[in-house]
């Protein structure tokens, strides 16, 4: 037997596929033989690099050669996996991590107005009987619970991968409704211009939640895809019922066959 089907044993072995004779044959070999030795110590340390080391597959793909590695530093886990996929995701990927992140903060920043809103009390110079007290507290509770819950919303989006569109709605509403509130009162003197800077985080969150539910933007690609042709839901008020058909029993037939005739058959 020549040492090219020892090596061929010596493979198999590297790949746990040979049986208890093979082994204490090849052992017995590798004894007597150095090349094969050395050719099982460079397979040996190849097969381990290829278990251990990620490569995308392509046309520049470098063949694997029986040779000594080198010290060569380690390439980081997450660099490979980035490295590797194409470079419109990845650029889409961070563009959506980054605006995550802001839009997280923002909602911190915002549920932290809301809550010092919330401790802090209203202002007692608009309010000049014991009504306009109570309405004035509570408008201005309801403003911090608008702020609290806007800025929960924006922690709730920017945690979840979940495409943001059903916020959308309520929160154009409340922003447009907002912006042209504060715009009457900034021209009437009703507002300062400094109270109105901590609009600006919840116009950019805003923007931010309209950013995150672009198509092109979503984890999963444009909506619509995998989705079914119908409606989930449609109205049944001019459906015509159906009615299902029932098994009519036909006495048999003079001459046809019966179960317990083919039985007795």
């Amino acid at each position: 037997m020549g040492c090219e089907q020892w090596r061929e044993v010596l493979s198999a072995q590297l790949d746990g596929e040979e049986t208890t004779a093979e082994r204490i044959a090849a052992d017995a070999h590798l004894d007597g033989c150095a090349g094969c030795r050395e050719w099982c110590d460079r397979a040996a340390t190849v097969t381990r690099r290829c278990r251990l080391t990620l490569s995308a597959p392509g046309p520049d793909r470098q063949r694997l050669t029986l040779a000594v590695p080198g010290p060569d530093p380690r390439p980081d886990l997450a660099d490979v996996v980035l490295a590797a996929l194409p470079a419109p995701r990845r650029i889409r990927d961070r563009v959506v991590l980054t605006l995550r992140t802001g839009l997280a903060l923002i909602g911190a920043l915002q549920l932290v107005l809301g809550l010092a809103q919330v401790g802090r009390g209203p202002a007692a110079g608009h309010a000049h009987g014991p009504l306009d007290t109570l309405a004035s507290g509570h408008l201005w509770h309801e403003s911090a619970a608008w702020n609290i819950a806007v800025g929960a919303g924006f922690l709730f989006v920017a945690t979840r991968r979940t495409p943001t569109s059903g916020l959308l709605p309520t929160l154009s509403a409340f922003v447009g409704a907002l912006v042209l509130l504060s715009a009457n009162d900034l021209v009437t003197g009703r507002v300062e211009p400094a109270r109105l800077v901590s609009h600006g985080f919840l116009l950019t969150g805003y923007l931010i939640v309209v950013a995150l539910s672009r198509p092109r933007l979503r984890p999963d690609g444009p909506a619509g895809r995998g989705q079914r042709d119908r409606p989930a839901w449609r109205l049944t008020a001019h459906d015509v019922p159906t009615t299902t058909p029932t098994l009519r029993l036909v006495p048999p037939h003079p001459g046809s066959a019966r179960v317990r005739d083919r039985s007795a058959a």
